[in-house]
């Protein structure tokens, strides 16, 4: 899969200086302006289907995605963070560095 990404990006930019200089100066040859275009057709198309073959699998994802909670889960400022720490056992933790307030201070209301 990488590879027909690398390959079809590759394609895409040798061909975008060659049509930038077609509108510079009047083509010469017609062979090299079919070339160009057919080339740039290919990359069309193989995008095309690289697209129809993820957009199903990321619409998966998303709705995926959508079930998980992510509360609790992002870092609002990293001030308020001690620098990451290798455990032994190789995890990595990140500790607060003021424990989160208790939000159930005081009574609970019923």
């Amino acid at each position: 899969m990488k590879h027909v990404v690398i390959t079809s990006l590759s394609a895409m930019l040798l061909t975008a200086p060659v049509s930038a200089q077609e509108q510079d100066a009047p083509a010469e040859n017609s062979e090299i302006e079919d070339g160009i275009d057919m080339l740039s057709e290919g990359a069309r198309r193989l995008m095309d289907g690289l697209m129809g073959e993820v957009e199903p699998r990321m619409r998966d994802l998303a709705d995926a995605l959508e079930d998980w909670n992510f509360e609790g889960l992002s870092i609002d400022d990293l001030g308020a963070y001690h620098p990451p720490e290798r455990l032994p056992n190789g995890d990595i933790i990140i500790r607060r560095k003021d424990p989160p307030e208790d939000p159930m201070d005081g009574e609970i209301e019923i």
